[in-house]
């Protein structure tokens, strides 16, 4: 394998600035999806137990009850505790989306550093040598940056 052409080195670095423009508002749009699933769940358990309250005066009420109502209200608040309870077990989506949540901003934070060092490295080294112009004015379907460049790119640098 040879050295990349200055056409794909120029677009990996293009790829590279893009990406570390992009890190830190994908990481704050990651933290509120995380935000937001994690009050939602909450409510859910809220109002979960809110129910569970209400089935259990419901159950007091079933005990002063004519024998004949008794059972249906017995039945009635043990449903809405079982439904109580399935609502509070539903929510285990979130923890699980919160971790991975965790863990992709995680890895990004981690590669953000490392990629302004190459840009920065990038940077330099392009100072060395005279600018192209490849880059000016508009970019033709056989110039503009492909996504497999970037994929591969990426999946080179471990991502």
């Amino acid at each position: 394998m040879g050295e990349p052409s200055p056409a794909l080195a120029t677009e990996a670095v293009a790829a590279i600035q893009k990406a570390v423009e992009e890190l830190p508002d994908a990481c704050e749009r990651l933290r509120y999806v995380k935000d937001m699933t994690q009050k939602a769940a909450n409510k859910v358990f809220d109002l979960s137990d809110a129910t569970k309250a209400d089935a259990e005066q419901l159950l007091a009420l079933a005990a002063q009850a004519p024998p004949d109502l008794q059972a249906a209200l017995r039945a009635l608040a043990e449903r809405q505790q079982a439904l109580a309870t399935e609502l509070m077990m539903s929510q285990d989506f979130q923890d699980l989306s919160g971790q991975v949540i965790n863990k992709v901003i995680n890895l990004m934070l981690s590669v953000e550093r490392p990629m302004e060092q190459v840009l920065d490295h990038a940077g330099k080294v392009a100072g060395a040598q005279p600018e192209s112009e490849e880059l000016a004015g508009v970019q033709t379907p056989d110039k503009a940056l492909k996504q497999d460049d970037v994929d591969d790119l990426l999946a080179s640098l471990g991502f």
